[in-house]
């Protein structure tokens, strides 16, 4: 393919796509350097929050591979300015919208589709055109008329000061004890603020259990004596300690939950310590005193006085949802505290009051992010880093023992508060959609450093269309909020439909999502995407059923086959650690009418994800599977003898050439290597041969991975793997 080259619409000889040399170990370097600063390097897919968040790199390297024959080098394409034009994209699983993006910037037409509001709404903001000075000049407007009411309730008074901000309060979980009904503070560690690398800077902030005060402590300290009221104490030990917890003043150890659960109702909280902005730009921890106390009070009887100031929606059970309720969480108001939601209130009204309607979902949507990092979920990172960490850091609601309440408005030294994310996320993405960048690895001082390379791609802003009538008037981007094993697509109409499925064991979005959506429901009206009172679909393919997992994705992959022409190629990342996994995402394409032609190991998710650093057998790759419309039926007779061979001949060598880059699988990253290839050379066989196959060789496959893994040999070549990004 020449650099601007206008591309064939046919697909009907092989792709670099379908080609074994696709060069995925060089993709997976940009993917793996870019994932550490993802929000700086694609900042367009991460306006709002959304899970399972894929990385661009990726997905521009699949679809140069998709409309780029077999004999060329798709890596020598991805830093020259290719235009698709012409070409049709599909995403019928948009997400956070990574595959509307790249294609765009590549010149190709998107269509994307997903089954939750909040995932539209996301991508909507993010991809549609904005005026900079039209964004510029309505934020100013809601810091003028609502910042000073809400930073006056984020203020304190210091001795010889003055008035000062403050940046967070610290709460802890106060649950009575059952024997002798004191409340019991749910601290671990009495330690509540320490640096990101603490054995570097060892200097720490303790609260004293006696007299409440804030004392410098070591990190590691397990014994010091109070500043204030000399009480010896062991700040790495709080009363609680796994699920139960020991109270103080009896020493009676019960169970947290269950005692929460008695009592009928959400922990009440301790306001313990706050930190506070000093007048010279300095930060110090303190204690709170009668004025932070009265002014929460303030707040909380201001609050009382508002009409309907928040939208009160109860919490569904669900895999998701079922930990909150067990701490009797059962509306998603409690999960804020009253000075939030008195906050929120006054920042959600003036936002309504935005007459311009992109405008107003555009400050909604910046209002739906803010909420991930204001709310009695979140917690303290500590000093070095981001200060707030979010409620989603774990993909679950985890009831928060010692939450953190941030500035809503923030301050300059703010972190998750709505003034900086308006500048690291609406002024960053604006930035980005008007001059997209790729990065380049390159060295600096002999570490693995990178460059941004401009000039490569189209802008990103569009004119969104809202059907397909209103698309084929030469609009660039159609998105749609529905099941998308119904479309209003015409047969045939895309060129290539390239996503990325959800799991069915896995985070279930729409049971988190409905966090957002109910106040953006709140803000903008129960019209349009928001007419439901939920983001839950009895339609979505997100099931804990794998037999109902398995009916809906094949739903979706009927309606891919349908809008696809015959040459037409469906590209989709995916990995999974468990058989059932990969059996249900081959039998959907059985039913559906694909086979696989080819499948590539390419790096995964986001370096920093808290559940891929907590796993024992991380998942560091995806699998990108590439189908093509089966011609004719399927085959019946046996799989042949021969054919865990051949897949482990080619499993060992796509092993070999991410060794040969520097990059060490792990055991489930060998599995899905080998699954892959199985699978890819089953999907010309019926259903029933399949499941009988798969499950007489579970033995086999264990084995082989075993081998493979503990043969990997990793070349002495320096890459970025060999060291993490600073």
């Amino acid at each position: 393919m020449n650099e601007k080259r206008t591309t064939s619409n046919t697909l009907s000889y092989m792709r670099a796509i379908e080609d074994p040399r696709f060069p995925f170990e060089r993709f997976s370097e940009i993917a793996e350097m870019e994932s550490w600063r993802k929000e700086v390097n694609r900042p367009i897919y991460h306006v709002h929050k959304w899970w399972a968040q894929r990385l661009g790199p990726v997905f521009r390297a699949i679809l140069l591979g998709v409309f780029s024959p077999a004999h060329s080098d798709p890596f020598d394409l991805f830093y020259k300015p290719v235009r698709l034009t012409g070409a049709v994209v599909f995403d019928p699983f948009m997400g956070s919208g990574t595959t509307l993006g790249e294609a765009l910037k590549l010149g190709a037409r998107a269509i994307g589709r997903d089954i939750n509001p909040v995932a539209h709404f996301a991508v909507r903001n993010a991809l549609r055109a904005h005026s900079r000075q039209d964004v510029l000049d309505t934020f100013h407007a809601i810091e003028r008329d609502a910042a000073p009411t809400i930073k006056r309730f984020y203020r304190t008074e210091l001795p010889g000061s003055g008035p000062c901000e403050v940046l967070y309060y610290f709460w802890v979980k106060i649950v009575p004890c059952p024997r002798c009904n004191q409340n019991v503070d749910l601290f671990t560690s009495y330690v509540f603020a320490q640096h990101a690398d603490a054995k570097r800077n060892p200097e720490a902030r303790a609260v004293c259990p006696g007299c409440g005060a804030i004392n410098t402590v070591r990190y590691n300290a397990h014994k010091v004596s109070c500043t204030i009221c000399s009480k010896c104490f062991d700040p790495s030990t709080g009363p609680a300690k796994g699920q139960t917890a020991t109270c103080p003043h009896c020493c009676h150890a019960f169970p947290i939950a269950k005692t929460v659960r008695a009592l009928g109702a959400p922990p009440q909280h301790r306001l313990y310590a706050k930190m506070v902005l000093k007048p010279g730009g300095s930060k110090e921890y303190l204690a709170p005193d009668d004025h932070d106390r009265a002014l929460y009070r303030e707040a909380a009887a201001l609050l009382r006085k508002r009409e309907n100031p928040y939208p009160i929606a109860p919490i569904e059970p669900g895999y998701n949802t079922d930990q909150v309720l067990n701490y009797c969480y059962t509306h998603w108001h409690q999960m804020f505290n009253d000075r939030q939601l008195l906050c929120l209130s006054l920042l959600a009204e003036r936002i309504r009051a935005i007459p311009e309607e992109s405008l107003r979902e555009l400050f909604t949507g910046l209002f739906s992010g803010t909420l991930e990092f204001n709310n009695m979920f979140a917690s303290f990172k500590g000093e070095g880093t981001g200060a707030v960490r979010h409620m989603f850091s774990h993909h679950i609601l985890k009831p928060e023992r010692v939450p953190l309440e941030a500035n809503l408005w923030g301050t300059a030294k703010s972190s998750g508060s709505f003034s900086t994310l308006f500048k690291s996320r609406i002024l960053r993405a604006l930035d980005y959609a008007e001059h997209p960048f790729e990065i380049r690895l390159t060295s600096k001082n002999g570490k693995m450093a990178s460059d941004k390379v401009y000039g490569l791609s189209c802008p990103l802003a569009q004119d969104v269309a809202g059907n397909w009538s209103d698309f084929k008037r030469n609009k660039a981007l159609y998105l749609s909020c529905g099941d998308s094993a119904t479309t209003d697509l015409p047969a045939e109409s895309v060129d290539a439909v390239v996503t990325d499925p959800p799991f069915f064991d896995n985070v279930h979005y729409s049971q988190l999502a409905d966090f957002f959506y109910i106040w953006q429901r709140h803000i903008l009206g129960k019209n349009g995407i928001h007419q439901s009172s939920t983001t839950r679909s009895s339609k979505e393919v997100q099931q804990s059923d794998r037999a109902l997992f398995t009916e809906r994705l094949t739903g979706v992959w009927k309606e891919c086959y349908r809008v696809l022409p015959s040459d037409g190629l469906l590209v989709f990342t995916y990995h999974h650690s468990r058989p059932e996994g990969w059996q249900s995402i081959l039998r959907a394409l059985l039913h559906a009418g694909f086979r696989i032609v080819a499948t590539h190991p390419i790096k995964s998710e986001m370096s920093v994800a808290a559940p891929k650093q907590q796993a024992k057998e991380p998942i560091d790759l995806d699998i990108i599977m590439v189908c093509r419309k089966r011609d004719g039926s399927l085959d019946s007779t046996p799989p042949s003898p021969s054919l865990i061979a051949e897949a482990a001949r080619e499993a060992r060598s796509q092993i070999a050439r991410f060794s040969a880059a520097g990059r060490y699988l792990s055991r489930n990253d060998v599995r899905v290597v080998i699954m892959a290839h199985l699978i890819k050379r089953l999907s010309w066989l019926s259903d029933s041969v399949v499941l009988r196959y798969l499950d007489s060789m579970n033995e086999s496959i264990e084995s082989l991975i075993t081998a493979l893994h503990s043969s990997q040999q990793i070349h002495n070549t320096p890459t970025l793997f060999d060291e993490v990004p600073a």
